[in-house]
Order: C-alpha cells, then structure tokens, then sequence
C-alpha cells in the first residue's frame, strides 16, 4: 500500500495518526509478553493486530522537489545509517554544507524514526527531503513499545508515532515504490528492546533524464546469523528485476558474527582473538566477504551484482570503542558485565577500538567510480559523530 502525500501537507499518513492514537496508548497492555508467539495470542494484540499490519505495510510516498534536475554525466548515490536521526538538526546541515554530501542525488538511509521521542518525534526521512527538496519513500520497519536501547532510554518526552524504518530519497523522479519485507533473525518481542514488525527494504525506480535505475535501502538485521544476513539479502535479489541497472547500499551488518544470541557472540568473539586481533581486524573485520560472510556475497555476484569497485576496499564504516561509556551501556543490555574487561583487554593495542566494515554498495549493469566513506563526521571539535556509522558514496557514471 503507497499513501502518496500532499508535498504542502506537514502530518504524516492517516494510517500513521491512527496508530498513534489506537496502538501506541496501548503498547504498555503488552508490554509483558516475553516472546511473538505470546504476542500473538494476547488479546489486545489480536484485537490491534490489522491496524499494526496495515501501519508496518503502508510506505510514506511524498515528493518536495521543486523543479525537474538537470541530466548530469554521473549522479551521486550516498547511503548511511543515521542512527535513528537522533542528532538530526546537525546531520541536516551537513547535507547541505559538506562538499561531499551536498551533491548528493540519492540518499539511502537506514534506522529512520517517524514520531520517536529520542529524535524529537519528528519523521526524519520526511523532514530531511522536505528540507533538501527531495523526493522520499519511506517504509517502516517497527513499531517500538518504548524509546529505544541503552542511552536512548534517558531521552525525555514520549513517542507520538512510535515508528522506525528505512527510506530513499532522490532529486530526482521515483516511482514503482514497494517494501520488501525480510523475516526476523530473532524474536523481536523476547528482547529487552521490544518491536512489533520486522525490517524491511525499500526499493524505488529512479528516473534520470538519461539513466533509468532501480535502487533499493537495505538494512539487514544485526541480531541475526551470518546464514540469515545472506538470506535476507535474497529474498531482496528475488523482488529486484532480474535485468536492468540496479544498486543496493546501507546497512548490512556484516560484523562476522553469529550475533543471533549473546552466547555465539561470545564464543565468536573468544575465536577472533584466538586467532589474533589484529589478523582477525585486517583480514576479516575490515574484509568479511573473504570468509564469515561469503555466502553473502557470492550470492551477489551469481546474481550479477559486483561489490569490489563500488566500495572503498577495506575501510572500515563503523568502529566500536569500547572506551565509551554510552557504547559500553548499549552493548551491555545485551552480553554480561564481565565480558567488557576481556573486550578492552584485547583491543589495547588499538586504544580500546574495533573497526569494522558494516555498510556496502552492491551495483550491476553500471560503470561507477570514486566509491568513499566519509570520516569524522562531526560539527566541531570535541562533538560526537553524528552517528555510529560513517555515510558510503559512490558516482554512477552515464556511459
């Protein structure tokens, strides 16, 4: 379902409203299930369920261009997990300020809010292409009973809608918009983060003047095996046309983990050090197509899509600093205390930080060149980033 938007109109969808007012007062009735198939049987769940259905399927489809673009020789694909939007107001001034993302023409975004409280109860994704005049889709993922994980939890104020998702936005026209919905890598209602929904990529035809291409925002699941990352990235390959120009960029949390539970992190983590850290960060953590997450990345290329020329080899996009107090909190709501002291032990030739690379581009049927990842983003010395991951570019070259 496509709700199309009034480009002057500032609320969001009637389907959105509704679960603001019919689902969101009521998360707390259910907020003692301890797993889906609890979920499923309680009555008040069986009772929202349709409306909850109907939210999670309906894609957020407005267009705040304000003229046509001009054809260019190569159009600029930018993707990056913006952690929620939480520091928004300053990653909106980098979109229009920063040499490199100002040129953006496409924007994948992952981990979008729309009425969470922790990124001011706004809808990012609608309010970033609002700002940049863009066209946007935005297709939600979840439905969160409270206002995240670890810090996210001190933020103050309550969520209005309560959504989070993923999003693309363009210059230029898109049409043919469609969720693909991927299946869970763990029981999303047996966590301490509680979600109803599950994550779900978001595709568009971009329409240039002189390149037509399909273009989907991919976020794969963290808490999942590296067997479930590979088949939710098929099941995204099967609803991408077979033939025909295509790039698929964001998040896909190719850690090497089998993070499905804290216990195989664990162990995993005992065998990278086993084998040594810093082997394990050059060759596995920095390039995990090389072993962990082959599977992922064959698949790929069978399918016709290439990796290596449309990402920065070997550069990290994400880094873990086990220093920080406020990563230290978000991790520990999932592996027990005691694991940190082994963690900062092992990483104390690299100052207690862990890079790894998370966030791709895959591309077929297109010549692209100067594939980045923009660093240190941040709005003055001494800032945060503004995010925990780093944005990844590339230029798609018209031959």
């Amino acid at each position: 379902m496509i709700v199309e938007s009034d480009p002057l109109n500032q609320t969001t969808a009637g389907v959105y409203r509704a679960v603001r007012s019919r689902v969101v007062p009521r998360l707390n009735l259910l907020a003692a299930c301890r797993s889906q198939r609890e979920l499923l049987a309680h009555p008040v769940y069986r009772e929202l369920a349709p409306l909850v259905e109907e939210a999670l399927a309906t894609t957020y489809v407005a267009d705040f261009r304000r003229g046509p673009a001009p054809p260019r020789p190569r159009y600029r694909v930018v993707a990056w997990n913006i952690e929620r939007g939480r520091q928004f107001p300053a990653q909106l001034e980098l979109f229009r300020s920063h040499p490199y993302l100002s040129q953006a023409d496409v924007v994948l975004l992952t981990e979008a809010d729309a009425g969470m409280a922790r990124s001011g109860n706004q809808m990012v994704a609608e309010a970033l292409a609002r700002e940049l005049g863009m066209a946007v889709a935005f297709a939600p993922c979840y439905i969160a009973f409270g206002k995240g994980s670890g810090v996210e939890r001190d933020t103050g104020g309550e969520n209005t809608f309560a959504l989070h998702g993923n999003a693309l936005l363009s210059r230029y026209p898109i049409s043919g918009v469609r969720q693909i919905p991927l299946v869970n890598g763990v029981d999303k209602i047996a966590h301490r983060e509680k979600r109803l929904g599950r994550q779900s990529a978001v595709a568009a035809r971009i329409e240039f003047p002189n390149l037509t291409i399909e273009a989907v925002s991919v976020h794969l699941d963290a808490q999942s095996t590296q067997r479930h990352r590979c088949l939710q990235m098929r099941a995204i390959l099967d609803a991408v046309p077979a033939h025909g120009p295509a790039i698929l960029g964001g998040d896909w949390n190719t850690s090497t983990y089998d993070s499905s539970h804290a216990l195989w992190a664990i162990l995993g983590f005992w065998l990278r050090v086993m084998m040594g850290v810093d082997h394990v960060i050059r060759n596995h953590y920095l390039h995990p197509e090389r072993r962990f997450e082959r599977a992922l990345f064959r698949l790929l290329e069978e399918r016709g899509f290439e990796y290596t020329r449309s990402n920065s080899p070997g550069d990290y996009t994400t880094c873990y600093d086990a220093t920080s107090g406020d990563a230290v909190r978000n991790l520990g709501e999932w592996v027990p205390a005691w694991c940190f002291a082994f963690i900062r032990w092992s990483l104390r030739h690299h100052g207690g930080r862990c890079p790894f690379k998370l966030d791709w581009f895959a591309t077929r049927g297109l010549e692209v060149s100067g594939p980045v990842v923009l660093h240190g983003l941040a709005t003055g010395a001494g800032t945060p980033p503004l995010s925990d991951h780093d944005p990844i570019g590339v230029d798609v070259v018209v031959a």
